[in-house]
């Protein structure tokens, strides 16, 4: 059964491939995005269930922007329950409705990747795997200089009512991956390769990815299966260049 799974995984899949445009103004990190880049900025594409049963699928929306110090991650999280405890550093962030980023910042390495994963009141967890996914994650790696801001509609940790969604604003300084990636800041037309993964929450847990994994139980380090990201040299707002390339 498992084998057939991978199979029918594997039958036509191609990594999707997002688009970073440069933020082109300075990015606030307020967890609000009310900037003009991440309003013109495109999202990802949908999220995949790819291990779904049962329950609502809450939808996410994400967009990733860049400058030459700076990824920054925004993600719009519908939730009816919002469950975020955790604030400390390295602490339970999985037990809480979260969500997760992982790089590969060389594509000549693809198995040399980091992860980083949030909840919306700022507690993270990050890790470091230079062997791959079977081997131990490096025993020490705090990336340097991350800054998370969150917002949320409706109540935290209650579920006696309905809430509507959570929001986090996400920076990461790129000199963190300096020690893998071909150069920092990468050039126009530099890939990576990512994946961005939600979970967590006592109340319906869903797992959902932006690229879709192919085990037969929920698994978030296949990096085989991460998508592709592809730096840009135009700004976001100003996408007139970007617009006149794309089919009508």
């Amino acid at each position: 059964m498992k084998t057939l799974f991978v199979l029918l995984a594997l039958a036509g899949w191609e990594p999707p491939v997002y688009t970073v445009y440069r933020a082109g103004t300075s990015i606030r990190l307020d967890g609000k995005l009310d900037e003009p880049a991440w309003f013109a900025a495109p999202d990802v594409g949908p999220f995949h269930f790819t291990w779904w049963k049962s329950g609502k699928k809450e939808r996410s929306v994400a967009k990733l922007l860049w400058d030459d110090e700076n990824l920054y991650i925004a993600l719009i999280a519908e939730d009816e329950f919002i469950s975020a405890r955790h604030r400390e550093h390295d602490g339970n962030i999985p037990e809480d409705d979260c969500v997760e980023i992982m790089i590969a910042p060389n594509p000549a390495t693809p198995n040399i990747y980091f992860n980083i994963e949030w909840n919306v009141i700022g507690g993270y967890v990050d890790n470091f795997r230079p062997e791959g996914p079977k081997k131990p994650r490096a025993p020490v790696w705090d990336a340097v200089g991350v800054e998370i801001a969150g917002s949320w509609e409706g109540t935290l940790n209650n579920d006696s009512d309905r809430d509507r969604y959570w929001l986090t604003e996400v920076k990461i300084p790129l000199k963190n991956f300096a020690k893998v990636a071909a150069r920092t800041p990468p050039k126009p037309g530099d890939t990576w390769n990512i994946n961005l993964n939600r979970h967590g929450g006592k109340t319906n847990m869903q797992y959902s990815q932006w690229s879709p994994g192919d085990t037969p139980q929920p698994a978030f380090h296949t990096p085989h299966r991460f998508g592709r990201i592809v730096f840009s040299e135009d700004p976001s707002p100003f996408l007139e260049k970007a617009a006149s390339l794309s089919p009508r």
